[in-house]
């Protein structure tokens, strides 16, 4: 195919430097985009006089035509293009002649990729969106399960406070929706037409950016023509929100990875998840959080990488950011590909309650009930505090939790201890008495299950 710059210049470049210059192997997933771009162009060219509307229809079948042959597969994408968009206006001339020329008119490929990039990006935004809800509703239905399984809550990797497995639970669910509502305000800067801003400068002729923004589903167009073809930011900012959203995936799956252990034996999961050893018959390997893990570090680079491309570029148009579509389809396929595996291994996930129950019993992580006991009885909590730690204290030199030290034995510690004490330090009571709005109570996971509802119906 011929260069759509070729003119003052031969268009004849060393292959070496051709096949460098090329974007067409990558670029080429934006056909789709590309095609739907120029149809709202010619439509708003026609309306705005520029072109015929004859000339518009033989322009818009033609394209509509190029892209059902794509779809089927009786077109295939010649990879000797330059990009995407010299391929399809290569194609619509040869099918419909010179009218096939017209439409690049009031346009530059400056606009005209930064408006690809924004449909497409804005689509796997969605597409992104869409996955998040499936697994927040997957651990809501797993929290729902065990929002009375009672196990350990952590600190520092130190057992520390008797919760509910639910609870635990839920707290990924709230982090992943803070991950969906950032990805929705960053719609607002996404869903942005750079159309009209041409090379960088504007165009010479009368046309109605805003109706062709609106055929699109843009919300507004961008108020500077530099900026237009220069912006960047949604970019970056798309691959931000994946960072974050995979940093949270890398977390869980860290902890499934470790609850999957026979040091912890929480929970097992599915074969469907897991892989064997080559060599080791006995082994169950969580591969697939493993993977989750190890792929946020690919969507780490991706953010580095866009915002180093961008760091040093002067205005308008480089061709330094022909680099960041690579970085933005890496990281969306790599977070679609991880939440798209996360939420059946959640689903499917054997959770063990008696073995959590027995970590919760054996770590005194019901200590700081014991101190509010006390507290309740008219201790200091300071006082408190070190009285429930020489307490601890005994019982690791004797090999006792605390709901085997006897009355007796509590009474030398304090006067202030009753019988009533050891319903005070019962695991299950000590998860539902946090009656705190977010705690760890029954009711209060319940009520944390019906906000992550609420959201999942009001998206």
């Amino acid at each position: 195919m011929g260069k759509l710059w070729a003119g003052l210049s031969s268009g004849n470049i060393s292959k070496i430097a051709d096949d460098f210059n090329s974007s067409i192997k990558f670029d080429k997933r934006l056909y789709k985009e590309d095609i739907t771009g120029s149809i709202a162009h010619a439509h708003m060219l026609s309306k705005c006089g520029i072109i015929t509307k004859t000339d518009a229809d033989t322009l818009v079948n033609g394209l509509l035509n190029i892209l059902q042959d794509l779809e089927s597969g009786a077109l295939k994408i010649d990879e000797t293009a330059e990009d995407i968009h010299t391929f399809v206006e290569e194609t619509l001339t040869s099918r419909v002649g010179a009218v096939g020329k017209k439409l690049h008119t009031a346009r530059s490929r400056n606009d005209q990729v930064a408006l690809d990039f924004r449909l497409y990006i804005l689509k796997e935004t969605k597409a992104i969106q869409s996955a998040i809800k499936a697994l927040v509703n997957t651990i809501a239905d797993k929290a729902e399960e065990y929002k009375d399984a009672v196990c350990a809550g952590y600190t520092h990797l130190q057992r520390a406070q008797p919760i509910t497995f639910g609870h635990h639970l839920m707290a990924y669910a709230f982090m992943l929706i803070r991950d969906y509502d950032r990805l929705n305000d960053a719609i607002k800067r996404i869903s942005v037409s750079p159309i009209g801003s041409c090379a960088l400068a504007g165009t010479t002729y009368n046309t109605d950016r805003a109706a062709e923004a609106a055929e699109l589903g843009l919300s507004r167009v961008c108020e500077n023509s530099i900026d237009g073809v220069s912006d960047r930011d949604f970019v970056a900012e798309f691959i931000s929100c994946c960072a974050l959203l995979q940093t949270h995936l890398s977390r869980f799956a860290e902890e499934i990875i470790l609850w999957t252990s026979w040091e912890f034996k929480f929970v097992s999961l599915s074969s469907e998840f897991t892989t064997g050893s080559s060599i080791m018959p006995q082994k169950r390997n969580s591969d697939m959080a493993e993977l989750v893990r190890g792929k946020t570090g690919r969507v780490f680079g991706d953010l580095t990488g866009i915002l180093t491309v961008l760091k040093g570029l002067p205005l308008a148009y480089n061709k330094d950011m022909q680099e960041d579509k690579e970085l933005a389809f890496d990281a969306a396929d790599t977070v679609k590909a991880c939440l798209a595996v996360f939420a059946p291994m959640v689903a499917t996930m054997t959770v063990h309650r008696e073995n959590m129950k027995a970590a919760a019993q054996k770590g005194f992580i019901n200590a700081t009930d014991l101190a509010d006991y006390l507290t309740k009885k008219g201790e200091p909590f300071r006082s408190a505090y070190k009285i429930c730690g020489e307490i601890v204290g005994y019982c690791i030199d004797n090999g006792k939790t605390l709901e085997t030290v006897s009355l007796e034995t509590y009474k030398t510690f304090s006067d202030l201890f009753e019988e009533d004490l050891f319903s005070s330090i019962d695991i299950e009571n000590c998860v539902n008495k946090r009656i705190s709005a977010g705690g760890t109570s029954v009711a209060s996971v319940e009520k944390q299950i019906s906000v992550a509802r609420a959201f999942l119906n009001n998206k």
